[in-house]
């Protein structure tokens, strides 16, 4: 039972005069919008199943987000935001009960720049409505999740790190990505700001924790009709070392990702026959398909060509990357969870090594990414479940190979980060929210505090 139940009828009786409010408090509600994609993980799994609201809000319009902040402040009722719910590591999971605040009804497009390119929306936008009105003005987003077609754009910003787009374009706390935000604060009498670039970069990838977002500006790229290719290599080290190839070349891409050979046979019929090869799946600009196609001559791969990408469509090779990736095989076998994490260079020495350790217990599946201003392997392995201790060494034993984690299976913004405090969203925090309120239990550097 939460703390904050025996205020829950009071902050209810507020709620309910305001029209611009709409309540759930149906127990299948509470119960499905307390919940992410946090079952990825066995360990969340289990710390978080029974978590859930006592009260779901859907609040109309950004008036109604600052009487809704105001009433939780006053009667000292945790505040959750959730967007569409596709995160994986329950960044809208009600630690503490209280209140979950649907973002779905925010989901305008202000404004965008002709010049620039620069868009302003709303945080409950879909992305893909979002992608595609961009398209419609010769625009795109930068970077998406492989949940694209769900996800909304505040919940990507505010619990995503980066995916499609990222062998271009880096990750999406990388300066330049998200120029600016328009926040409530979680205060008795709540502010409603604009913040520039350099102070709205603490809210990234913060879970919600340090503010309400209600707007977000962000820079957008030329429109590109992507082509697919999916390409075979019978030998990893010729998959691999195409890969790279492929990302350090003046070839302009969207997406590289690589699946080890195990991992095809899960993946849905569409996706081709599971042969012998590994399997490198390719968005590339048209200009760039003879010579992907003169790379994988020179490293033993056979080129399969899949056409334009049809984004109306949802059988492209968008969802067979990235989290959709470990999606496709725990639909299979519920038994596998995953890690994430980016390899150091040279990175065949150190998958050989994990190998050689692992087994048929570590299944490779990687994403080329632009890491400071470098071409970088990151890897999302598939990793079948034992136990937590086995969890716990395989991670250590990839630190050792040289490995930076990102561990998928904590609660806290920085675990599942670099693993330190950003004293930054700690100072967010108390100027948004100075009574912890906000999504309370994701901040570790927020219960730290000396």
């Amino acid at each position: 039972m939460s703390l904050v139940s025996d205020t829950i009828k009071s902050l209810k009786s507020t709620l309910l005069v305001d029209q611009g409010l709409e309540l759930l408090e149906d127990p299948s509600d509470l119960r499905r919008l307390s919940r992410d994609y946090f079952d990825y993980s066995p360990v969340l799994r289990d710390q978080l199943a029974d978590r859930c609201a006592e009260l779901v809000v859907r609040p109309r319009d950004v008036d109604a987000v600052e009487r809704l902040a105001a009433a939780c402040s006053k009667h000292r009722v945790p505040l959750t935001v959730r967007g569409a719910g596709t995160g994986n590591y329950g960044q809208c999971v009600p630690l503490e009960g209280g209140v979950v605040m649907l973002s779905g009804h925010l989901q305008a497009v202000r404004n965008l720049d002709p010049i620039s390119g620069v868009v302003t929306v709303e945080p409950g936008c879909p992305m893909r409505d979002l992608d595609q009105w961009l398209r419609r003005h010769g625009r795109q987003l930068r970077l998406l999740p492989s949940t694209w077609r769900s996800a909304s754009i505040g919940g990507f910003v505010s619990g995503g790190s980066g995916g499609i787009g990222s062998i271009r374009w880096g990750f999406l706390r990388d300066p330049g990505h998200l120029l600016g935000l328009e926040v409530v604060s979680m205060e008795d009498q709540p502010q409603r700001l604009t913040l520039p670039a350099h102070q709205a970069e603490a809210l990234n990838h913060a879970y919600g924790t340090n503010g309400i977002i209600t707007a977000l500006q962000l820079a957008t790229a030329p429109a590109v009709d992507w082509h697919q290719l999916a390409i075979d290599c019978t030998n990893w080290e010729d998959a691999v070392a195409l890969m790279l190839a492929c990302g350090r070349s003046a070839i302009s891409l969207h997406l590289a990702t690589l699946l080890e050979q195990p991992l095809l046979q899960h993946l849905p019929a569409w996706s081709g026959p599971a042969g012998a090869g590994h399997r490198l799946l390719l968005l590339v600009s048209p200009d760039g398909v003879s010579s992907v196609q003169r790379l994988a001559a020179a490293h033993a791969g056979e080129v399969r060509d899949l056409g334009p990408e049809d984004l109306n469509g949802g059988n492209g090779l968008r969802e067979l990357t990235w989290n959709h990736t470990t999606l496709h095989l725990r639909s299979a076998d519920p038994g596998w969870t995953y890690l994430q994490m980016l390899l150091p260079q040279p990175e065949l020495a150190a998958m050989t090594r994990l190998r050689r350790s692992w087994g048929d217990a570590l299944l490779w599946h990687l994403e080329a990414v632009r890491q400071q201003g470098s071409v970088r392997l990151a890897a999302l392995p598939l990793v079948r479940w034992s136990d937590r201790q086995r969890l716990e060494q395989l991670m250590n034993d990839c630190r050792e190979a040289g490995a930076v984690l990102f561990n998928p299976h904590v609660l806290t913004v920085e675990d599942g980060g670099l693993g330190v405090v950003d004293a930054d969203q700690v100072a967010a925090k108390q100027r948004f929210d100075p009574a912890g309120l906000l999504n309370p239990g994701k901040l570790r550097g927020w219960f730290e505090r000396p």
